[in-house]
């Protein structure tokens, strides 16, 4: 399994809620085929898009998880922890955590500054 960067590659922003997913597919954002996608089980059918990601299996009432796929699904989620560090990180800046009052027209071009700045803390 290749290095984890944390480097954020790509944005998208929509007026309104919208889950995570729908935005991703409607952003039409294509991930290199080399770079693995570790998501969370909401971005179920993500494999049709994009086939080197990595999504955890549900569990149903009828079908419960075996304590292999348990042990995958615990591995997926050590793995995501690296993105959820990199979220919590640019919560940081106000921008995320707080509710956005300036012009909405500007926020893409501010989180994408605030983007490039974290990434660029990254390579030293």
């Amino acid at each position: 399994m290749e290095e984890a960067t944390g480097r954020i590659i790509s944005t998208a922003f929509c007026k309104g809620r919208k889950h995570d997913f729908r935005l991703f597919k409607e952003s039409k954002t294509h991930i290199h085929p080399a770079t693995r996608s570790v998501t969370d089980s909401g971005y179920q059918g993500i494999a049709k898009l994009h086939a080197n990601s990595l999504l955890p299996k549900k569990n149903t009432k009828k079908r419960p998880l075996t304590k292999l796929e348990k042990a995958a699904n615990r591995a997926i989620s050590s793995t995501r922890a690296l993105n959820e560090n990199v979220i919590a990180s640019l919560k940081r800046f106000g921008i995320l955590s707080d509710k956005y009052r300036n012009r909405r027209k500007r926020f893409a071009l501010r989180f994408n500054l605030i983007a490039g700045i974290y990434n660029f803390e990254l390579n030293p």
